[in-house]
């Protein structure tokens, strides 16, 4: 793998992103091989946790919308001109395989430091905990996979995409999306040690957790709601909200919303 580092430590699978060089931004590649790696933790018995990490200054800058690795492979292997090619294309790698990760049966953990932001934060927020860097930002939008609501409240939700605001790690943790805030330098300490006291947990025990909690979330109307979320991501972004119609899948290299965040912390 060329974009994810894949390593077995005791029992838990540490799966890095590994493009520092673009913060982290999710290309298709780097979609395929994060993908292969979570397989391969899956199959693995020794295994019983993944944790997930960004390489380099930030955990994840979001969609890869255009560089010439990213091109190139466009390219390559195109998806049908038109809607219908738009429409795949987003849903195979923005909502069916975010949905396959966050379903997966072993618990996973996202070890967040610097920005995760709209497409970062959809992987994060397909991973089962979160603990976060004292530097970490995130910014959920109106993006594929849209759990926003489940991950903070309607209400925090609309809020936070309407006004475009930064949340710091201390006001994400408020809200419940991250499960712990630590300092930078013990990032990596922090979230290997609560892998192992989950790991140390008889796996059927930890997997039935799991599911239980998933499934409490699919009565409520999960999958519907994400399914409904893509729908008025394709919406908006058709209607050039996002992008412009000779490129519709990256033609603005800046979200301009970036600009225009403002930060939230915590009270």
């Amino acid at each position: 793998m060329n974009t994810v580092r894949y390593e077995r430590i005791g029992p838990v699978a540490a799966v890095t992103m590994d493009r520092p060089q673009y913060r982290n931004a999710q290309s298709r590649v780097l979609l395929e091989e994060l993908d292969a790696a979570f397989t391969e933790a899956m199959a693995d018995h020794e295994v019983r946790v993944v944790v997930l990490f960004g390489n380099g200054e930030h955990w994840s800058s979001g969609h890869d919308i255009g560089t010439a690795e990213e091109l190139a492979d466009r390219e390559a292997r195109p998806y049908p001109k038109g809607v219908l090619g738009i429409q795949q294309r987003s849903w195979d790698w923005n909502v069916e395989n975010t949905m396959r990760w966050r379903d997966l049966p072993k618990p996973t953990l996202a070890a967040v430091h610097g920005s995760c932001i709209y497409g970062g934060w959809m992987i994060a927020a397909a991973m089962d905990l979160i603990v976060a860097a004292e530097n970490a930002r995130f910014i959920p939008f109106l993006f594929q996979y849209q759990s926003t609501p489940w991950d903070i409240g309607a209400r925090r939700a609309k809020d936070l995409m309407w006004e475009q605001g930064w949340l710091d790690a201390n006001a994400a943790h408020e809200l419940g999306f991250v499960s712990a805030v630590v300092p930078l330098e013990q990032l990596t300490e922090a979230v290997m040690a609560k892998a192992e006291r989950i790991a140390s947990l008889h796996p059927m025990v930890a997997q039935m957790i799991k599911r239980q909690v998933n499934d409490a979330q699919d009565a409520q109307g999960f999958r519907a709601a994400i399914s409904a979320g893509h729908s008025a991501y394709l919406m908006a972004s058709l209607g050039g909200a996002f992008f412009n119609e000779d490129n519709p899948f990256g033609s603005r290299k800046r979200m301009p919303s970036l600009d225009n965040s403002q930060p939230r912390h915590s009270s």
